[in-house]
């Protein structure tokens, strides 16, 4: 072992959640098949993005440029549903100024506070789900009804803004994972995954994302069985199949600047490479945000500490995205395939 690297393991929960001062909610609808995840912090945290598909669907993102006005956010929202999921962040800044958090234009007056509330969507559309919501989509209220359950715990699988995901041929989800350093900093990650590409190496149940898995976390397979030959996705959808996007938060607990924010979400955004294969396709919409609580002063040298705790966010995304297809279960009454229904 290098002894000038600190070892670092997975928190109480293996959740983003362990990272002091965060909580997610999550909501769903069975008939439509959609779902949100939001994950919301005591108190407003510095935030940043990464975007690298090629069909993003966001709100809020031009606001966290570190250049802007706004230095941080009272929630991120993950959501299914396409553009009609981008709603969902109605509902949450709803809940959010009637209880007085968010953005104080006018302090001292009766003007409400503004929440900032950036948000992300997938593509859930086509997965045999009822769509025919007219003038009243769900997400609205799921929103709402998501950031009112926030809580440590965070259901994995067929869950929040991962309920209607595919990711390749197989059934998508939410994942989550964590990892504390020796030296006291916690790193988190939560994804929902709806990728066009495939998170199995070809031919097998091998997760791309084995060499990172701690524990058995999402079965224990090992990496043996990783293969990867030139143009050759296994498990990815069809060509034309152009509804996708895997989009996810980071978070740490180590002080941050927005512009120091923005790397750990450059650096975490190689999770996905690691994990599925092809990724940020035209057609995905990848987008990976980073949160800090800031609970914990950066070290000297800051930026060796920034790199470290960018290398561990992208490992965490990672194991994230296998968690999320290992704890995935068909929608109820179908039977849709799931990575446990494979071979072997």
């Amino acid at each position: 072992m290098d002894e000038t690297r600190p070892s670092a393991a997975p928190g109480a929960r293996n959740l983003i959640t362990d990272v002091p001062g965060l909580k997610v909610g999550q909501a769903e609808d069975a008939r439509a098949r959609t779902g949100v995840t939001v994950i919301l912090p005591d108190d407003r945290a510095v935030c940043a993005v990464d975007v690298r598909g090629g069909a993003p669907g966001t709100r809020e993102t031009d606001a966290l440029a570190p250049e802007n006005l706004v230095d941080a956010v009272d929630a991120v929202v993950l959501s299914g549903g396409s553009v009609y999921g981008l709603a969902a962040a109605d509902g949450v800044v709803g809940w959010l100024g009637a209880r007085g958090r968010g953005y104080g234009l006018a302090v001292g007056s009766d003007v409400p506070p503004s929440p900032v509330v950036p948000a992300a969507i997938l593509f859930d559309m086509a997965n045999g789900g009822d769509k025919a919501w007219g003038e009243a989509p769900p997400h609205r209220e799921l929103g709402r009804a998501a950031v009112a359950a926030a809580a440590e715990d965070v259901r994995l699988g067929t869950a929040g803004a991962g309920y209607g995901a595919m990711a390749g041929a197989l059934k998508g989800g939410v994942g989550s994972a964590s990892i504390v350093t020796a030296d006291g900093y916690t790193v988190g990650a939560l994804v929902a995954v709806n990728c066009w590409g495939s998170a199995v190496a070809p031919g097998g149940r091998t997760f791309w994302a084995a060499p990172y898995e701690i524990g058995g976390e999402f079965g224990g397979l090992g990496a043996a069985g990783l293969w990867g030959p030139p143009d050759d996705w296994g498990l990815a959808k069809a060509p034309g199949a152009l509804r996708n996007t895997t989009i996810a938060c980071v978070a740490t607990d180590a002080a941050l600047t927005p512009a120091q924010a923005k790397r750990l979400a450059v650096m975490a955004q190689d999770g996905l490479s690691r994990a599925i294969r092809p990724v940020h396709a035209p057609f995905d919409g990848d987008v990976v945000f980073a949160m800090t609580t800031g609970a914990q002063p950066l070290a000297e040298p800051a930026n060796y500490l920034l790199a470290r705790l960018g290398a561990l966010a992208a490992d965490c995304l990672a194991r994230a995205v296998a968690r999320g297809l290992y704890e995935a279960t068909p929608w109820p009454g179908t039977d849709v395939r799931c990575w446990r229904d494979l071979p072997g």
